[in-house]
């Protein structure tokens, strides 16, 4: 199940999160999860684990929790085809502000919402790349690798994905989790959706190039007195090693080593996987409470009371399984 649209996606570009305290999540994910720190700009922070300006964007907020979701398209006639394929489909895209994307130092662009999750989506032309290369420091990052959120709708967020945006499903358990990958990029997955009480941010996914980088990240997370809720284990669908944390607003990040890739002509098949533990750990490892209750997704509903958080997308799986 797919559809062919008339746009191909480069590669997740960044993601934008909200943080109540800037300099201390900057802090974090620069010594801790080992990004670079590009500049600081009023109440965004700018960080990369690659060539380009960004992967990651932190914004400054009263309450933390994923901002929206950038992803590079391969140039920039496939951001005007996408632009016009939402318009007609009355999604209302806006075009990102020349001095905002001057500021994000990207290309032109375009913001639109899914309709059932509430995630704005940022599709756009070339992220600058630096003069200087990423230089790994306590983690050799490849790349921001995906986002995981859950929707309150979920099954209508799934096929608008497909249908709408033009994601490919890599692997799916049926009524509990899909991955999908932005078509023509290779990687298993850069994108996943699950079910939820109300939409909610799950993980942010940095993959490493090394499983040492998993195994030294297990003792510098433990030595830094930082909460790990799951992991290590083993992913059956992507085949990825996976190790998950808390950054300071207790929003889950995740280290992944290895990842099936996909050709773009004649994939294999999405699987249906069975809604049992071994689907999406195969080491036995059990999820701590906090796994994944990353905070709202902005614009999506309204923010919640204190002490009324929206249920995981991981409370829907039997116990020991996770997204």
């Amino acid at each position: 199940m797919h559809a062919t649209l008339p746009f191909r996606y480069k590669k997740l570009g960044y993601a934008a999160i909200n943080v109540t305290d800037l300099d201390r999540s900057v802090g974090f994910y620069r010594d801790i999860v080992g990004l670079d720190v590009v500049g600081i700009d009023g109440d965004a922070a700018y960080l990369r684990c690659s060539r380009d300006h960004h992967n990651v964007v932190l914004y400054r907020s009263a309450q933390h929790g994923l901002k929206r979701v950038g992803f590079e398209m391969e140039q920039e006639s496939d951001v005007r085809s996408a632009f016009a394929h939402f318009d007609a489909l009355g999604m209302h895209p806006q075009w990102v502000a020349v001095e905002e994307a001057r500021r994000l130092r990207q290309g032109p662009g375009f913001r639109v919402r899914e309709r059932h999750s509430g995630l704005l989506f940022e599709l756009f032309a070339g992220n600058m790349h630096l003069g200087r290369d990423y230089v790994p420091t306590v983690a050799k990052i490849a790349r921001v690798g995906h986002i995981v959120i859950g929707s309150g709708d979920f099954e209508a967020t799934r096929d608008s994905l497909v249908n709408d945006f033009g994601f490919r499903i890599s692997d799916l358990i049926e009524g509990r989790i899909v991955f999908m990958r932005c078509h023509p990029n290779p990687f298993h997955h850069t994108f996943a959706v699950g079910p939820a009480s109300r939409s909610h941010f799950h993980h942010i996914n940095f993959m490493v190039t090394d499983i040492d980088d998993i195994g030294k990240a297990i003792y510098r997370i433990k030595k830094n007195g930082i909460k790990v809720v799951f992991g290590p284990g083993r992913h059956p669908p992507s085949d990825s090693i996976f190790f998950y944390f808390l950054d300071p607003d207790g929003m889950t990040v995740e280290y992944s080593f290895g990842m099936e890739e996909f050709s773009e002509h004649s994939p294999r098949p999405a699987r249906y996987m069975e809604p049992v533990p071994e689907s999406l750990d195969i080491w036995g490892a059990v999820p701590d409470g906090q796994f994944g209750r990353s905070g709202p997704i902005e614009g999506a509903h309204a923010a919640p009371a204190a002490g009324d958080e929206p249920a995981s997308l991981s409370d829907h799986l039997p116990a020991g399984t996770v997204a």
